[in-house]
């Protein structure tokens, strides 16, 4: 994440998760908050709209009441049926049957009338007085969807307003929920390099000095016994200064990649944990056929191979066994220790 890079936090798998939830629920519930809003609103406007127009055709049934008891009054046969462009009308009488209509597509009953659709709106009143037999009259006007229009544009830029400002406090809310595994990480990391940088001279001394002691020249026993256990122990101490190293440097280590023997890297590191399996007196029996060449960083596949067979020899019983295998597609590492479901 952008946010995280910014603030030069680097979390775990576990915490990312956790985040990204937080997040995904955070953005969830602002988009439920604009879809309510946005959908009271259009329901609003198109209410009102409805009801504007209503009073409309209202005014406009009113006035065509006039001329219509104009025309049922008139002896003189010179006077039309009130028609207009914008407003259309249809008569009914008894048994809510059509008398007149100026609609290209009347229905033929009141009671198959809907008050509006998506393409127009109409209005229905009953008269006092039943002129030319009239009982019901329906007023029909089209609607231009102007409201519409206004409409939607007031929710573009009201819901980019609302969303723009959503995010800008979720990024502050997002820089107050991790100051706190900020300076913790912070913390950790300047803990971490100096316990490194402290630890790495006396392991270094005592790996030196031990390499420097003629074990074949030494008679006794005991003493040898506890030399291979320092040996043992610094050697673990070392192996646990190279996580913590690897672990300081994992995002800023650069691969320098080339070819690689497995069979010989292989051999290097279980000679190198010998002194380990010999304590414990674990027999590692190895079948390597092939001579399996890989391009990669030499450190990085040192330290895959050790931290496997560090746990194998760490969660391995007394007496216990290491079977490594390499063919030409396939390495393969069991032991006989515990195993974890």
């Amino acid at each position: 994440m952008s946010v995280l890079k910014s603030l030069d936090i680097d979390l775990p798998q576990s915490e990312k998760k956790t985040l990204y939830r937080f997040l995904s629920l955070y953005v969830f519930f602002t988009i439920v908050i604009l879809g309510l809003t946005v959908s009271l609103y259009y329901t609003l406007q198109k209410e009102l709209a409805i009801s504007q127009r209503t009073i409309v055709l209202d005014e406009y049934a009113n006035g065509f009441l006039i001329a219509l008891e104009e025309l049922h009054n008139d002896k003189t046969d010179t006077l039309l049926y009130p028609k207009d462009k914008k407003f259309k009308t249809s008569l009914y009488g008894k048994d809510y049957k059509l008398i007149y209509s100026t609609l290209k597509n009347p229905k033929n009953l009141l009671t198959e009338v809907t008050y509006t659709n998506n393409k127009s709106i109409r209005y229905i009143t009953n008269p006092e007085k039943y002129y030319l037999n009239t009982q019901y009259i329906i007023v029909e006007i089209t609607d231009d969807k102007e409201w519409l229009s206004e409409t939607m544009r007031t929710i573009v830029i009201y819901s980019s307003i609302f969303f723009i400002f959503m995010i800008v406090v979720g990024y502050f809310l997002l820089k107050l929920f991790l100051k706190p595994m900020r300076d913790a990480l912070h913390l950790l990391d300047i803990f971490i390099k100096d316990t490194t940088h402290e630890l790495n001279t006396p392991v270094s001394t005592i790996m030196t000095n031990i390499e420097l002691i003629d074990k074949d020249s030494i008679k006794d026993k005991f003493l040898l016994k506890s030399i291979n256990r320092i040996d043992i122990g610094a050697k673990t101490i070392s192996n646990i200064y190279d996580d913590l190293t690897y672990l300081m440097l994992n995002n800023k280590i650069i691969s320098n990649n080339q070819d690689i023997n497995l069979k010989q890297i292989i051999q290097q590191r279980v000679e190198y944990f010998s002194l380990l399996t010999n304590m414990k007196k674990i027999k590692v029996v190895t079948n390597l056929d092939a001579d399996a060449v890989l391009n990669i960083d030499n450190k990085k596949l040192s330290k895959l191979i050790d931290n496997i067979l560090s746990n194998a020899i760490k969660y391995n019983k007394i007496n216990g066994s290491i079977y490594i295998e390499l063919d030409a597609n396939r390495l393969s590492i069991k032991d006989t220790g515990k195993a974890f479901l």
